[in-house]
């Protein structure tokens, strides 16, 4: 048997809609996966903070992964999962995509010849269409290779961050499934908007490269999916602008939401913007969790 944990994450980080994120250190799933002799996945056991899922693989983030990790490794045994859940779903972490990469690092590990996590990312897309209803990566691709990822439908590629930059994640106690979120989006969108959003990406991923905080300070403002999904979001103005007024490099939804992000120039003032973005969800009536993570962190791995 192998046992792997995988880390939430930071999807989209505002300005990379589905194709940029980043691994959230210290919050996670946790899988443990034994070899079959029989060619199926099966769905053992799911405990921890959710735990009301579907035990069909083909319905489940994880076995669905899983199921397609056997067919691209044509592997003639199967596997049996048992998932424990750290992440809470509906919180905008990244909490299906982390059973989904828990799962097939820990399965990949039972593998004659073991596969590159890049080898694994389409098996995490397979996983991923289950609990989202499309392809996109920006969750996976950070849980797979670490820190700032960018993530396209065919290929991820990790996006150089300084090691002293930190982000602040504040998740208010409060539920926003990601298709809801994702159904907000529905629209046309004007032509300078993409203009607009295309400038800030590029801004924020050469800032990052070049250790730029200016090019960064400049270009993380989402003026595409942000403006749609903020009145989902009890509170996010105050929240948005509690983390500039610290001096945070910018702020926006996480993932689907509701939690918030902050990214920071070093681990200090990211503290202080947690304690300012959870006192803002508090005046909305919310309690939080907060969560301090370096932007460049660890990927997924196996467990002792």
């Amino acid at each position: 048997m192998a046992s792997a944990f995988s880390p939430g994450s930071v999807g989209n980080v505002g300005v990379g809609f589905d194709i940029l994120g980043h691994a959230i250190a210290g919050i996670g799933d946790i899988a443990h996966v034994r070899r079959i002799d029989e060619p199926v996945v099966r769905i053992a056991a799911i405990r921890g903070t959710v735990t009301d899922l579907p035990l069909q693989p083909e319905r489940n983030t994880a076995g669905m992964a899983l199921i397609s990790l056997r067919q691209v490794a044509g592997v003639p045994f199967g596997f049996e999962l048992s998932l424990e859940k750290g992440i809470p779903l509906g919180s905008g972490l990244g909490g299906s995509a982390a059973s989904c990469v828990a799962a097939l690092v820990a399965a990949n590990a039972l593998l004659d010849a073991p596969l590159t996590p890049e080898a694994l990312y389409p098996c995490a897309l397979a996983g991923e269409v289950v609990a989202s209803g499309g392809i996109h990566g920006d969750n996976v691709g950070p849980m797979l290779l670490g820190g700032l990822v960018l993530a396209t439908a065919s290929r991820v590629t990790r996006v150089q961050v300084p090691a002293a930059w930190h982000a602040a994640v504040v998740h208010p106690h409060a539920v926003l499934e990601t298709r809801r979120a994702r159904a907000a989006l529905q629209g046309d969108y004007a032509l300078k908007e993409f203009v607009a959003q295309s400038a800030n990406l590029a801004q924020v991923l050469l800032g990052c490269e070049r250790g730029d905080a200016d090019l960064v300070r400049a270009g993380l403002r989402d003026v595409l999916v942000e403006p749609r999904r903020a009145p989902l979001i009890a509170g996010f103005a105050a929240v948005q602008q509690a983390a500039l007024d610290t001096g945070a490099m910018g702020a926006s939804i996480s993932g689907a939401g509701p939690s918030v992000f902050a990214w920071c120039e070093t681990e200090a003032q990211a503290r202080i913007a947690a304690e300012a973005m959870a006192a803002a969800f508090a005046d909305a009536g919310f309690g939080s969790d907060r969560h301090l993570t370096p932007i460049a962190a660890p990927a997924a791995g196996l467990l002792p």
